[in-house]
């Protein structure tokens, strides 16, 4: 039987400071359905993982946001981290990016603090999403729908609260994505 993904290209968007398994566990399931993986950075060079504010891996960095083309990928990944997150909605590239990305009806995957880069490029109004609780009044407040559930999705979006949510998210994003 086939990959799932097989074809398929995927971005992930992140920046230092990502809360690591929100990053490796969706990365290692789209790799392993057979998708091409592309970590997308503000900066050249590698990224600084987090679980729970301390410092752990470090991955490199395939594109930039300046470098990368969202008409180029099949589906999108935007894993959290308090720091993470804050920083990448302040990028007017990763912004774009994610705007142009949902403005094409393309699947995106989103979980934890990851809902504030949507905030931000104002892709939530009338969609209903997950994601770490203290972000429900920023999705209220920019017109969308917070529930709390394991996975929620809505039309090409997927979201999730936390890391003990990722088999479902990354259940929910494969089909998705597929």
């Amino acid at each position: 039987m086939a990959n799932k993904l097989t074809g398929k290209r995927i971005a992930i968007l992140c920046t230092n400071g990502v809360q690591q398994d929100e990053l490796t566990k969706p990365w290692e399931v789209a790799r392993d359905e057979g998708a091409q993986v592309d970590l997308i950075a503000p900066k050249p060079g590698y990224v600084q993982a987090e679980r729970h504010k301390e410092k752990t891996d470090r991955f490199e960095v395939t594109r930039t946001f300046s470098e990368a083309d969202p008409y180029e990928y099949d589906g999108l990944i935007l894993p959290g981290g308090v720091v993470n997150a804050d920083d990448l909605r302040m990028e007017s590239d990763a912004v774009k990016f994610v705007r142009t990305f949902l403005d094409q009806d393309k699947p995106v995957a989103v979980i934890c603090h990851g809902p504030w880069i949507l905030v931000e490029a104002d892709v939530v109004r009338g969609r209903t999403l997950t994601s770490w609780p203290s972000l429900q009044s920023d999705v209220r407040n920019a017109g969308g729908t917070w529930v709390d559930e394991e996975v929620y999705v809505d039309g090409n979006l997927v979201s999730s609260r936390k890391p003990d949510d990722l088999p479902a998210f990354t259940r929910e994003m494969v089909k998705a994505f597929a």
